[in-house]
């Protein structure tokens, strides 16, 4: 693919989000459809409360419509394509229900856990269906080997799409930390997807890309609109979709090393308040603990984002 091309999925799904956004920022504000804070959450945090929420819409849309339309122009509406497509609709349509319910209840609990739970399974087991379909075998890539499962290949995929969307769901808690992160984390699986040739999903990482690019001017701290779960949720599940179709299963752990401490954190405290009574950490998610610590909002996005780019960097090293 011609660098010419891969600017147009960008740039209209920038073009897109950018543009729409301040509508959408309107339109709640209008009809007082705003965040509910938690209030086991950060006090400072209790400012945030009322701005508008489920910016997620917004570029996923955009990711959707660019990936169908430049696909259909570049003869790219490939199987491939379509999964990820699916895979980023359910899991964003979940964290649409989620996010719709806690709005109107006014209250920070939306869909169960069991609710969500079944819904994302549900999704991952349609993705691996697809996925065995197409001709792509039951071997998982562990640091450049392959191990060969058979269908217990299958529980894997569950175990990857379900865990980092929620991962990344965990993540999406200051303002412009998890937009940020995401950008970087489809640059670098788009430019795996480049080197493997694999241009369907190269092109679905070129859409998310643009919109997220477009989001963030809204998305940075002081926020003027959140993703919500429907864009959290989406792009964890399609994160760990995407790492699957190229067969670098094992780069996620590097590339989404923040996502992975973001729900490692919250597993530690939990336990260790259990057994002993007592918190490892001020508060988690862990970007909390530092918020707790006196760190600032943009302190936590530029070191996480940071970090988050020394192991993409690291990745693609290895990997190329």
């Amino acid at each position: 693919m011609e660098w010419t091309k891969m600017i147009i999925p960008v740039v209209s799904s920038f073009a897109m989000t950018f543009s729409v956004m301040p509508l959408f920022i309107g339109y709640f504000r209008m009809k007082q459809f705003g965040q509910e804070i938690r209030e086991e959450g950060p006090k400072w945090h209790n400012a945030k409360a009322g701005t508008p929420t489920m910016g997620g819409v917004v570029f996923l849309v955009a990711t959707l419509l660019t990936g169908i339309w430049v696909a259909a122009w570049q003869n790219q509406l490939t199987p491939t394509l379509f999964i990820l497509l699916f895979i980023m609709g359910l899991y964003g349509a979940l964290g649409f229900a989620d996010d719709f319910i806690k709005i109107f209840k006014k209250q920070n609990e939306g869909l169960t856990s069991r609710q969500k739970l079944i819904g994302q399974i549900i999704g991952g087991v349609i993705f691996y269906i697809v996925y065995v379909m197409d001709g792509n075998s039951n071997s998982l890539n562990v640091f450049g080997f392959d191990l060969h499962l058979s269908y217990v290949y299958g529980l894997f995929v569950l175990f990857w799409v379900v865990g980092f969307s929620n991962a990344t769901n965990l993540t999406d808690g200051i303002d412009g930390l998890m937009s940020g992160l995401g950008i970087i984390s489809f640059a670098t699986y788009g430019i795996i997807a480049f080197h493997q040739q694999q241009f369907d999903v190269l092109l679905i990482c070129l859409s998310v890309i643009g919109g997220l690019l477009g989001f963030f001017p809204y998305n940075h701290k002081p926020a003027k609109i959140f993703m919500g779960d429907v864009g959290s949720l989406a792009l964890g599940g399609l994160l760990a979709a995407i790492s699957i179709l190229l067969h670098q299963e094992w780069t996620l752990l590097l590339i989404g090393l923040i996502y992975v401490c973001e729900t490692a954190s919250v597993m530690l405290q939990v336990t260790s308040f259990k057994l002993t009574g007592k918190r490892l950490f001020k508060m988690s998610p862990i970007h909390h603990h530092f918020e707790m610590s006196g760190w600032s909002e943009w302190k936590i996005d530029i070191t996480f984002w940071l970090i988050a780019c020394a192991t993409a960097v690291i990745t693609l090293l290895i990997v190329l």
